[in-house]
């Protein structure tokens, strides 16, 4: 019997509204979440999380799924990573979350077929995985700092603050007040001019502020290279790189490379893009958009890959349809699925 094929889309209101510097807040994420099924009655789940910035939306993303996994049932092997991954580039070429749901799903199917967690097949050791950073939208100081204080308390050692606004200074200030112990990454996602990036450094620096994230637009590489050069924080290149083919073009420009699954298209593109920054002396953040854990769950297993994880997309949602990894105050806890074959996603 052929693999069967579903999607579901869900809308997930946040805990809290989230702003960053390109936008509004946001108070809700659709997301798609699909499933590939054996004759065995095995389920691979994976999820989609589209995001316009990158030219995707949940109805191009769901009509890419309907091509996507066309091509799984024709394939008809969800443990043929190599020609999947080939086939979803044909098929959906400028839609990476849609190709990262079916990546994930049926690399959850194949590891649950071969009854292993997804990371024991790769051979990684769970415990070289970095703890999960978690984000702070902008929002008034006071709740800011508000908000940092509490992820302290809930166990949280790396905070990611968004920045990118008129009152950066005072914003950052409160947060390093309320969180004087933990360790603080700045996220601009493109707001700043290289001169003012090379300006906010020195007060970034003063904070103890470990790398600042897309500190320039992504097109501007000279100007993130300045940043790079003049600046007094480590900088970090997200929206500038998003396969492994940006990677030689941006690693000269900067010291960490943020991979995403959503942007380069599913877990063995990420691994390329991983490889790539790490040969061109980069380290890396495996980072996230706002996701369900049916995506969040596979980006879990690669963590032990990289040097940062910022895979706190599930943790900003009110409600979601999974569980996945457990991350209790950031750690990510592979351990604890171990013995669970596939991602470890499961359905509430």
């Amino acid at each position: 019997m052929p693999l069967e094929t579903t999607v579901e889309r869900h809308e997930f209101g946040l805990a809290t509204p989230f702003e960053i510097s390109r936008g509004p807040a946001t108070t809700a994420k659709e997301v798609l979440t699909v499933a590939v099924t054996d004759d065995a009655g095995r389920t691979g789940v994976g999820g989609a999380a589209p995001d316009e910035y990158y030219g995707e939306t949940p109805d191009s993303c769901e009509a890419a799924l309907a091509d996507l996994l066309a091509a799984v049932r024709e394939v008809d092997d969800p443990g043929a990573h190599q020609r999947l991954a080939a086939r979803f580039h044909e098929v959906a070429p400028d839609e990476g979350a849609a190709r990262a749901a079916v990546s994930i799903a049926t690399h959850d199917l194949a590891a649950r077929q071969a009854g292993e967690a997804l990371f024991r097949r790769w051979g990684l050791d769970p415990t070289a995985a970095p703890r999960t950073c978690l984000s702070i939208g902008i929002d008034e100081p006071e709740t800011m700092a508000d908000r940092a204080r509490a992820a302290v308390e809930d166990g949280f050692e790396a905070l990611k603050i968004k920045l990118g606004t008129d009152a950066d200074r005072r914003r950052l200030e409160a947060v390093r007040a309320a969180a004087p112990e933990a360790r603080i990454r700045v996220d601009a996602n493109g707001a700043w001019t290289p001169d003012a990036a090379i300006e906010a450094s020195e007060w970034l620096a003063d904070a103890g502020v470990e790398f600042v994230e897309q500190p320039v637009p992504a097109e501007d590489v000279d100007g993130l290279a300045r940043v790079r050069a003049e600046g007094a924080v480590p900088v970090a290149a997200d929206e500038a790189c998003v396969t492994a083919a940006d990677v030689p073009a941006v690693g000269h420009a900067c010291d960490v490379v943020v991979v995403k699954l959503m942007k380069v298209g599913g877990l063995r593109p990420a691994i390329h893009q991983i490889v790539a920054a790490h040969a061109h002396g980069c380290e890396v953040m495996l980072g996230c958009m706002v996701e369900s854990n049916a995506s969040i769950a596979g980006a879990c297993h690669l963590a032990p890959l990289v040097e940062y994880a910022d895979l706190d997309g599930a943790l900003l949602l009110a409600e979601d349809a999974y569980d996945g990894v457990p991350m209790p105050g950031g750690a990510i806890d592979l351990a604890a699925v171990a013995d669970r074959p596939g991602t470890g996603v499961s359905p509430r």
